[in-house]
C-alpha cells in the first residue's frame, strides 16, 4: 500500500486559494492513502466568532469535502484532510475522510488545544475505524497525540493506520509518535503544516516535520521544516496486525485492565 503525507502552508481565510494549492501539490500523485494537515481549508489562528461561522463548512456539502472528493476520484485515492466545520449552531475542528467514490466519514477533534477552545466544540464521540482497501484506518487531530487513550482505542479498534492531522507548535510530538507507534504496533502518517501564521498580536511558529512511522518505531520518511511536500512509502498493512512481543508477551491480551479503573476515575 502506498501511502503518505502533504505538508504545506495554509494561508488564513483563503479557503479557494488553500485548495488550489492542495490541488497544485497532489497533482500525479500517486498513493491508496494521502493524509493533509489540520485547518487545511482555513488556517488556524482565528480571533472572532464571526471569522470561525465565515470559514466553517458543513461536512460534506461544502466546498471543501467537494473539492477533495473531485481530487480523490481523479487520483483514484483515500483522502483524510483537516476543515473546520459548521454543525448547525456549533463549530469543529474536524478531518474528513473521502475517497474515489465520494464522502466516507469524518472525525471531530476530541482534545482541544489552547485557544482552539474559545472557537470550537469539543467532539463527543469515541474516535471511529473506518476500512479502505480492506485495510483499518483511524483518524486524530493534532493536540491528540498528548493523550495515548486516543490511540490506544484506536489500535484496539483495529486501526493499522492512524491519520494524523496536524498544526503543531509544540517540539515533541515527532518523537512521541515514535513511541504510541511502538506501543500500539500501528503505522502513523502525521500530516504537519508549515510556516509561520501572524495575525493580530498573535505569532505561531508550527514546526513542520511530517512523517510517518511504522509498527516498530522506525521514522520510515519525512519532510523538512519550510518545505512544503508530498512525501509517499510503501509498506505492508499486515505488519501492523502482530501485536506480539518476542514469543510470550501480547500488547492487548497482557493488559491488566482490571487494575487500570484510575484512567477512568481519578
Amino acid at each position: 500500500m502506498k501511502i503518505g503525507f502533504l505538508q504545506f502552508k495554509p494561508i488564513f481565510g483563503a479557503v479557494e486559494l488553500n485548495l488550489k494549492k492542495i490541488e497544485k501539490h497532489t497533482r500525479n500523485v500517486h498513493a491508496d492513502l494521502l493524509v493533509l494537515p489540520e485547518l487545511s481549508n482555513s488556517g488556524y489562528i482565528f480571533t472572532s466568532k464571526n471569522e470561525v461561522e465565515k470559514l466553517s463548512e458543513n461536512i460534506p456539502e461544502g466546498p471543501t469535502t467537494k473539492k477533495l472528493i473531485e481530487i480523490a476520484n481523479k487520483n483514484k485515492t483515500f483522502i483524510v484532510c483537516g476543515v473546520a466545520e459548521k454543525h448547525e449552531s456549533d463549530y469543529y475542528n474536524s478531518a474528513v475522510l473521502v475517497g474515489p467514490e465520494g464522502y466516507i466519514g469524518k472525525y471531530r477533534k476530541l482534545h482541544l488545544f489552547n485557544d482552539e477552545k474559545l472557537w470550537f466544540k469539543p467532539g463527543e464521540k469515541e474516535p471511529e475505524v473506518f476500512s479502505i482497501k480492506g485495510v483499518k484506518i483511524g483518524i486524530m487531530i493534532c493536540f491528540d497525540w498528548i493523550f495515548p487513550e486516543t490511540m490506544r482505542v484506536l489500535s484496539l479498534k483495529g486501526a493499522q493506520i492512524i491519520c494524523h492531522c496536524a498544526n503543531l507548535v509544540l517540539p515533541y510530538c515527532q518523537k512521541a509518535m515514535i513511541t504510541r507507534c511502538i506501543e500500539n504496533r500501528v503505522f502513523a502518517i502525521t500530516a504537519n503544516r508549515t510556516g509561520s501564521e501572524t495575525r493580530r498580536n498573535k505569532r505561531l511558529l508550527f514546526t513542520g516535520k511530517s512523517q510517518i512511522v511504522d509498527p516498530y518505531g522506525k521514522l520510515l520518511v519525512s519532510g523538512k521544516i519550510n518545505q512544503e511536500t508530498v512525501k509517499i512509502v510503501n509498506i505492508n498493512p499486515k505488519n501492523a496486525l502482530n501485536k506480539n512481543i518476542l514469543g510470550k508477551n501480547n500488547l492487548f491480551k497482557d493488559r491488566r485492565i482490571n487494575l487500570y479503573k484510575g484512567l477512568i476515575f481519578p
